[in-house]
């Protein structure tokens, strides 16, 4: 009975090094090879990153333009592979942790029916109960060491037990974390593909700008004087309509200025326009320099009230796409020259929730994110009609002039290193 017992542990424990080993040496090789594509890949993308920065600080030009449009493919690209990668090698691991739990219960169930062995042997061996053998046996003193050999065997597997019961949850508990992770890159990868569609659409547009313009850059930049002429005339024509709206503004009703209430729309934060005056006239919001298909989050809890495009209507001349969300904080904000809008009207977002992808539509003579805060008694979702695009009518956010707030004053702290210079 003694050596079944021993040949029942050894194998629990043969059975469960074994498949492991030759599980982890082969999938650690393939993890091996996969992260080192992936630091690869990160090394791609971080000079395209940087070659997309140098382009957009350069003068708009029709090249330049197209230049960056190519180079911001290429990165989306490698980055929607690279995720890939990262998806693959997530995948490797949890297939060794499952592998490691599966084996771990075997060991389990192994040590188990060791137990259930020596507990049926100990109550009757050969239908003679234990006190009949302690009768009939001619030396107590081994009858005894056999009763100690199998309590402390019985013991070694009891411990035995609990040892791979915790090693099989930390597995457990490993899995679920690398199943949520991976669940995480899929919903990248995912946000990846539409981001390299808009790249897409996008690049169709300017080579269609190229073959408008007979690839000459003087036509180009007088295209682009016409797109400022409509922006300025139908901004001066906005802010009359709006400078007519009543509102009286109640700070009490808004958060401490310098609280932090809202969080950066973006990861990466360069602004390239100030809340203030610009090329004499009013900037109402915040730029943000945000290469066509950027990630752009809530900055808050709160309900988005209103998605848009206002190209439909009139293109060149407002927001172009657009989404307005009504914070629990008494703020509201728009983002504007968006390229794909991932929100929905009557959404509960929370602050870091991805709303939109940033983009050029609009009134926009460059890639980049157009940020307005409210007071939010004084701005909604409403139409009026404009002057300078034919009496169209436009459908977007109308607040009046009162009630835009500086969204620096809600904002983390602005440092210099944030302000192009």
């Amino acid at each position: 009975m003694k050596k079944l017992i021993i040949f029942i542990i050894l194998i629990s424990y043969f059975i469960s090094f074994q498949a492991n080993a030759l599980t982890v040496d082969e999938v650690q090789m393939q993890i091996s090879a996969t992260n080192a594509q992936i630091d690869a890949l990160d090394k791609e993308i971080k000079q395209y990153q940087a070659q997309i920065s140098d382009t957009s600080q350069k003068s708009n030009t029709l090249s330049n333009t197209i230049k960056e449009l190519t180079l911001t493919r290429n990165k989306l690209i490698k980055e929607k592979e690279q995720i890939q990668k990262k998806i693959t090698a997530t995948g490797l691991v949890i297939q060794t942790i499952s592998g490691g739990i599966i084996e771990k219960q075997k060991s389990i169930d192994l040590s188990k029916k060791s137990i259930n062995v020596m507990i049926k042997d100990l109550n009757q061996s050969d239908d003679t109960p234990m006190i009949e053998r302690l009768l009939t046996v001619g030396n107590f003193t081994e009858f005894s060491r056999e009763y100690n050999d199998v309590m402390t065997l019985n013991e070694q597997i009891g411990k035995n037990i609990v040892n791979v019961s915790l090693k099989k949850k930390e597995l457990l508990t490993s899995k679920t974390l690398k199943e949520g992770e991976q669940q995480n890159l899929n919903t990248l990868k995912n946000n990846l593909i539409e981001k390299e569609k808009v790249v897409v659409i996008a690049k169709k547009e300017k080579d269609t700008l190229l073959n408008q313009t007979k690839n000459k850059e003087a036509e180009y930049q007088k295209l682009l004087a016409d797109k400022i002429k409509k922006r300025d005339a139908f901004d001066k024509a906005l802010e009359d309509y709006e400078a007519q709206l009543k509102f009286i503004l109640n700070p009490k009703l808004l958060p401490k200025e310098g609280s932090g209430v809202l969080s950066w729309p973006l990861n990466l934060v360069l602004i390239t326009s100030p809340y203030g005056s610009r090329w004499g006239k009013f900037h109402y919001g915040l730029d943000f320099r945000a290469s066509v298909g950027t990630q752009v989050m809530a900055m808050a809890g709160g309900v988005v009230e209103g998605i848009g495009d206002t190209d439909i209507a009139c293109r060149g001349a407002s927001f172009g796409k657009w989404v307005f969300i009504r914070y629990n904080n008494g703020l509201s904000s728009t983002y504007g020259h968006l390229s794909l809008i991932n929100a929905t009207v009557g959404q509960v977002v929370k602050a870091g929730d991805v709303v939109a992808l940033s983009g050029n539509t609009g009134s926009s003579t460059g890639p980049h994110l157009h940020v307005a805060v409210y007071a939010s008694d004084g701005v909604k979702v409403d139409t009026v009609p404009s002057k300078s695009c034919n009496g169209k009518i436009f459908t977007q956010p109308i607040a009046a002039l009162s009630a835009y707030l500086n969204p620096g004053l809600y904002l983390p702290k602005i440092t210099s290193l944030m302000v192009k210079k």
